[in-house]
Order: C-alpha cells, then structure tokens, then sequence
C-alpha cells in the first residue's frame, strides 16, 4: 500500500475498488477473509493492537459454533487452525432448574443421531478462534490490516468512501462495512438509530474443569432470574454463561473465586463432580439492539453493528457468520456482472436476505427469554408441556436441530460449504 503526503495528511490509498471493513473482532476477519479469496480488495481496521487480540487472556468467552458455521470457517481456511481446540457437542440437553435444586429432568433432548450431517456444532474459545483468524489473515494475499488505530470519521462521495484515522491518515474504497460491534460507530456516523431495550440481565461468564467428563453434552437449564448454559469444551471443561439480574450478578461479582464457586455451584449441581475455575471471570450486560436498517450510502453493517441478540440460543456469532456468507456472496456475485458492489441496489439484496431472518431471531430469542426467566407455576407447567411434546414428535425435534445447526432457510454457498 502507497503512502503520499498531501497538504499534511498521510493518505493510505486503496483502489476504489476496494472494501473497508472497520472492527477487528470475530466477524470483521471472517468477512476480509470470504472477500479477499474471492478476488476483492480488502482493508481491515482494528482499534486494538493485533498483540491484544492475540493475548491469551484477552477474552474469556466461548462459542457454540453451528454446523453451517463451521462449514464456512473451513471455505475461508480458518477451521484447519482450530484442530485439536475444537470439542463436538453430541447432544443438547435442555431442562427446568432451580438454585438448590439443580435440574429438572430434561423436556427437550437433541442427538447427533437427529443430523444426517454430523456433530450439531462445535465449542470454540474465543482466543483460540481469534488467533486462527490472524493467522489465516496473514496468509491471504489482497488484505491489508491495520491495527491500533480508530476511526474518527467518514465521508461519503459518489463514488467512494473515506474514513479518517486517529493519526491523520486516511483511507478511501468504493464500500465500507461496519463490524465494530453494538457501539458502533460507524453505524452512528452514517445516521443509523438503533431498537431495542435492556434484559435487567447481565451474563456471568467463565471457564470449568469439572471431575467427570462431559461427553460433548451441553445443558441449557432455565432458572428463574436467567438462563444457565453449560458447554462442552475439550477436555474436562465446560464453558459457562450464567444470566442473573444486574444486582446480584454485581454482587457475585464482587466474590473472591471461592465465594463466586460457592454461588454457582447449587444452580450448577453436582453432576461433573467437583468443580474449579479454569481461567479468568467476566461479565457482560445482556441487551438487544438491532440496526434500523443494515445499510447506508456506500455502507453494509455485519454482525453486533446490525443486530446484537440475547445468548440464550447461543446465535449471536452464528447470526454474524450468516450475515458474512451473505454479504460476501452478494458483493461477489455483483462484481462478476459488472455492477458497483456499493450500490443501493445490491446493498439492499444483502439486507432483504437477512433482515427478516435476523428480525425473527431475535423475536424469538427475546420471546423465549421471557417465557423461561420467571417463576410462575402456570408457566412453567405450560412450557415444559409444550416442549416436552416437542420433544416426543421426532419430525418437529429434527427441524428444531436443523435450526440450531444453521441448515435451515435460504443458505449463502459457504454456509453450504461450497465456494464463492
């Protein structure tokens, strides 16, 4: 990449061409990655320095990868980095529960033997997957990446778009795509209002290692204050994420590591044998925030900055990749005919392709939340009924499976592990 002096200004040129993507975290790479291989100019901006994100304690999240995920992580060359830092889950269990009591027995039960195709999905650590990503990144000639600086600005022409660093630098394409998260401030700059609303809910999340071995099982248990998730990573570890109200996740916070095990350990149970913390603690407010719209002039939104969505399906990142397969699919397949990947027109085939989808996800995930994160006897009663039928009628527990595993609806080419 060119770098001239113009009145002052280092301006980092790219071909007009090119795409920007803005935001270094999971689904901005994977987007650069899809783009870059099929024959795109891509520039990626990252606020934080690359050895941040390649810290091992950056971050102590995990992700439960769907089967059509990972199918696209294998097209963009990432998934031959994860090998041996990938657990399979087998089987999904989901229960009642209550602190004290531990689960109750499970209403809904899904089993590899449900999918044709294989495991339902993948546990991935977030730091594992970050570095696999750079890694990849750093292999794929046409992407540039520029680390530890910030957007400050964007301006948009007929034909271009140009977004101004932190340092004076500059650097102009012919689209920009946010994937800077619920904050985003690309979004915010291009006059994109946000919906949504606060859950009262902040998730506590941390890593396991447990006693018995967790057969790739993972437990969704439905307590009043807030979903319970235990996953399934390797070894004998499982990644926890744990809603309760803001006030007493404050509280459990608060705890030295003995007090915060002391308060998981009665919603958790006994069923791992002895539990210990296996890294560090973290915490996260739980709210939905959805984008008004998915695009601008010269501009897409992916991920977090087009929709950030309750966990307690665990689609957040799943949602982020389909929007990538989507976006990267419908820039490509315009560039092949000749069109400008930055017009209205195309931009909008990539937002009716995933708004609705999108929309209903988290629809269900908000309605889901509400059904289950309560005490009420008559509703509890209801629910398991209901899913417990679910559960016995092997046709609907399947479609439920295809869902989880990404498989259903109008798939993008990488999702259905094929090429752009």
């Amino acid at each position: 990449m060119d770098n001239s002096l113009a009145g002052g200004i280092v301006r980092l040129m790219t071909d007009l061409r090119d795409i920007v993507i803005v935001g270094g975290g999971l689904n901005g790479p994977a987007l650069a990655l899809a783009l870059a291989q099929a024959g795109h100019g891509v520039t990626l901006i990252d606020a934080l320095p690359a050895a941040t994100r390649q810290d091992d304690g950056f971050d102590g999240r995990s992700y439960a990868l769907a089967l059509a995920s990972t199918r696209l992580l294998q097209q963009i060359g990432v998934w031959s980095h994860l090998d041996g830092h990938t657990q399979p889950m087998t089987e999904i269990k989901v229960s009642d529960g209550s602190a004290g009591q531990g689960a109750a027995p499970f209403f809904l039960h899904f089993e590899e033997s449900d999918l044709d195709d294989g495991p339902m999905g993948y546990m991935v650590e977030d730091r594992v997957l970050r570095r696999a990503l750079m890694t990849a990144m750093a292999e794929t000639p046409g992407l540039t990446q520029i680390s530890g600086r910030r957007v400050v600005s964007q301006s948009v022409s007929s034909n271009a778009v140009t977004v101004t660093l932190d340092d004076g630098s500059q650097v102009t394409g012919a689209l920009l795509v946010g994937a800077d998260g619920r904050q985003s401030g690309t979004a915010a700059r291009a006059g994109i209002r946000r919906t949504g609303w606060n859950y009262g809910q902040t998730a506590l999340v941390c890593a396991i290692a447990h006693d018995a071995p967790h057969h790739g099982i993972a437990h969704q248990f439905f307590m009043p204050p807030g979903p319970l998730a235990i996953l399934p990573l390797p070894g004998n570890r499982c990644s926890i994420v744990w809603s309760e109200s803001h006030a007493e996740a404050a509280r459990i916070d608060a705890m030295d590591d003995a007090g915060y095990l002391a308060a998981l350990h009665p919603r958790f149970g006994s069923f791992l044998g002895e539990i210990s913390l296996a890294g560090k603690r973290y915490s996260y407010p739980l709210k939905l925030s959805l984008a008004n719209s998915f695009f601008s002039d010269r501009l897409a939104l992916v991920g977090d900055a087009a929709h950030g969505l309750h966990p307690i399906a665990g689609q957040g990142l799943n949602a982020g990749l389909r929007d990538i397969a989507s976006l990267a699919e419908v820039l490509t397949d315009a560039r092949r005919r000749g069109e400008d990947p930055a017009s209205p027109l195309v931009l909008a085939r990539y937002q009716q392709w995933r708004r609705f989808d999108t929309t209903s996800l988290a629809l269900a995930t908000d309605g889901f939340n509400r059904l289950f994160s309560n005490d009420n006897p008559i509703l509890r009663a209801a629910r398991d009924l209901g899913l417990g039928l679910t559960n016995a009628v092997p046709a609907l527990r399947r479609g439920f499976v295809r869902e989880a595993a990404g498989l259903s609806g109008d798939l993008p080419r990488l999702l259905q592990g094929r090429p752009l």
